[in-house]
């Protein structure tokens, strides 16, 4: 097989076609959300989305599937719904505002460090199973707090866990990038600056 084909063979494999899914559900979600107030098939989709974030990693493991574009998409996939569920959670009130900013302010701080990064040759540092961790809690979270919006003891149960998942959640996710600012600021202080012509 050419380098070529190789490469294209690496873009479109399972677990980069179940990211794409992914990307595609989010803002279905939104609108389901948001519009109808559809909750059943909001909820039917996040769990949907869950299962595949857990098996795009395993699939591109188990069929030896990695690729740069995975690694990309995957984090930007969970990333995005994160996103577009605390927006439109809080639009909806089953969340406060705090923790619906709280979040993207985390995701602002580190794209705020990749020039940085950027300075020192890399684009970005490995992902650390904090921040996994965190992801995990969160992708739990909500679902449990939309299930929480019904009535009876199933709402009342999954409102008690899902507040649990969140609030472990939020930590784990500003834990994780605190940790990531000082995983930078070492970098910095122990490599040297690239130049523009180290590149060439």
């Amino acid at each position: 097989m050419s380098e070529d084909a190789t490469r294209v063979a690496r873009v479109w494999t399972i677990p980069n076609l179940l990211s794409g899914l992914r990307l595609l559900g989010v803002p279905v979600f939104l609108w389901l959300v948001l519009v109808p107030k559809a909750d059943g098939w909001a909820l039917g989709l996040l769990v949907a989305s869950g299962v595949t974030d857990y098996l795009d990693g395993w699939l591109a493991r188990r069929l030896d599937q990695t690729s740069m574009l995975g690694q990309v998409l995957d984090p930007v996939a969970d990333r995005l719904y994160i996103l577009a569920v605390v927006v439109g959670l809080a639009l909806r009130d089953v969340i406060p505002w705090w923790l619906a900013v709280s979040l993207p302010l985390r995701d602002a701080l580190m794209w705020g460090l990749v020039p940085l990064l950027r300075t020192r040759g890399y684009s970005s540092l490995p992902v650390h199973f904090l921040g996994k961790a965190a992801t995990f809690n969160l992708l739990y979270a909500f679902p449990l707090l939309l299930l929480g919006e019904g009535q009876g003891t199933v709402a009342s149960l999954a409102t008690v866990f899902g507040w649990a998942f969140a609030l472990w959640g939020v930590g784990l996710y500003w834990w994780a990038g605190v940790l990531y600012a000082w995983q930078v600021r070492r970098l910095l202080h122990t490599t040297r600056h690239v130049r523009a012509v180290d590149h060439v």
